[in-house]
């Protein structure tokens, strides 16, 4: 068992960085949003389609990815996914140029679409490269390092993207046409040095992963001890695993919500943006701390089935603080759900998988897809704040004042994508299982 664990630090630390990268790239979503809505003059359901555009590559590639990964192996696919980002990162060029909000996404969605194929290496192989028992310990200490990541990407883009966003903002009320025009080229071309940087990273570590000690076997190998001899012929007859998908594409909708709509929201109640843009750091903070805690706490004290249950429950009583509060004390309420979120990936994915044997592959890409929720429940948030807003505006309010009414009250959408948690996390995952 000590010679299995020493064997397996290498390829874990590995899997790790991955998460850093996934991390790092995923949550500058946050200060991006703000920013591409003052460039391209957006309302907020177009700006949370820059959100859409990264997670809807999952639908698009996952089971593509895992076509790719079956035929070239872990390394070379996971260096054609870090290649694929680098091309993604190196469309802000002339997106940036342009100021052309499709370049953007193009962008966005490419990177996504190499993130999926590394993602669908990286879950299904932390999760079964040791006890079930302790996967959802396993995922937490990678959890870790993609929020920490994640605080650094954010607490970074802010300041370069964000930084005087309000004064150029009163400007551009002020100025003519050809001066709005300059003032906004230059805003975009902010984003260009920051991209172009993370485009040579990604490309080196391209090259060097295929040098990485990174065994092809482990993964067939860990598949086959997971088998459980089960006499199924189609991933269709795992009801468990199609609820799993289920919780977790409402579970990435809620996240990406708590992560990435908080500095909009910070600035649409009137808090600077050079306050607001660390607000995405307060979420991931949130929840590193809480991935620590589960560290400690799976499986010695509770079981991941439980911290998925407590997760629930703590995110319906946080969404409520978010409707009944208002001003910062709202804000730290988005921020607090990271202490809802932290444990809910890394638990169900155990409790999907559970059983699956020769259909894991093709279950963990199904998973993987599930991220589409951060594609469709933000923009529909956004939807919800664009038409309360208007809604209010007529009704008289001035625009100021509609758009921090509309935003904090349209947070509601949180709770039954918590409620869709606890059931998998209570009954979900035991349907259709003969064992419990």
């Amino acid at each position: 068992m000590s010679n299995n664990q020493k064997n397996y630090i290498v390829p874990i630390s590995i899997i790790a960085g991955l998460f850093f990268i996934f991390g790092f790239v995923t949550w500058i979503n946050g200060s991006l949003i703000p920013f591409m809505k003052s460039i391209c003059e957006l309302t907020e359901t177009q700006a949370y389609l820059v959100a859409s555009a990264s997670y809807i590559s999952f639908v698009v590639m996952a089971l593509p990815a895992s076509y790719i990964l079956k035929k070239i192996g872990y390394k070379k696919g996971m260096s054609i996914g870090l290649l694929l980002m680098c091309v993604g990162a190196l469309v802000f060029i002339p997106a940036a140029a342009s100021r052309t909000y499709t370049y953007f996404l193009s962008g966005i969605f490419i990177m996504g679409a190499g993130m999926t194929i590394l993602q669908t290496a990286s879950n299904p192989y932390i999760t079964l490269i040791g006890p079930k028992e302790s996967a959802a310990k396993r995922i937490s200490i990678m959890g870790i390092c993609n929020k920490v990541a994640g605080m650094l990407g954010s607490a970074i883009f802010g300041a370069l993207l964000l930084s005087g966003i309000t004064e150029t903002k009163e400007k551009i009320e002020l100025a003519t046409e050809s001066e709005k025009g300059a003032l906004l080229d230059t805003m975009a071309d902010s984003v260009v040095m920051p991209y172009v940087v993370m485009a040579v990273i990604l490309f080196v570590l391209g090259v060097l992963i295929l040098k990485a000690p990174l065994p092809e076997i482990e993964a067939e190998g860990l598949e086959l001890e997971n088998d459980t001899g089960t006499t199924k012929t189609s991933i269709f007859q795992f009801p468990h695993l199609w609820l799993g998908v289920i919780a977790l594409f409402v579970y990435v909708g809620a996240e990406v919500i708590a992560g990435d709509t908080i500095i909009n929201y910070g600035l649409s109640l009137g808090i600077p943006a050079e306050e607001a843009s660390f607000f995405t750091s307060f979420t991931l903070g949130a929840m590193v701390g809480t991935y620590l805690l589960g560290v400690l706490l799976i499986p010695k004290v509770m079981s991941q089935g439980t911290a998925l249950k407590i997760s629930a429950l703590l995110g319906v009583v946080l969404s409520l603080g978010i409707l009944f509060t208002d001003g910062y004390t709202s804000v730290l309420f988005v921020a607090a759900l990271g202490i809802a979120n932290a444990l809910v990936w890394p638990a169900i994915w155990p409790l999907a998988l559970d059983g699956l044997g020769k259909f894991t592959k093709t279950a963990s890409a199904l998973l993987i897809m599930a991220i589409a929720g951060g594609a469709v429940i933000p923009p529909l948030y956004g939807l919800l704040v664009d038409g309360k807003k208007q809604a209010l505006i007529s009704e008289g309010l001035d625009k100021v004042q509609a758009g921090a009414q509309a935003s904090t009250s349209q947070y509601w959408i949180l709770i039954p994508c918590y409620f869709v948690i606890f059931y998998f996390a209570m009954w979900g995952h035991r349907v259709g299982l003969k064992k419990i």
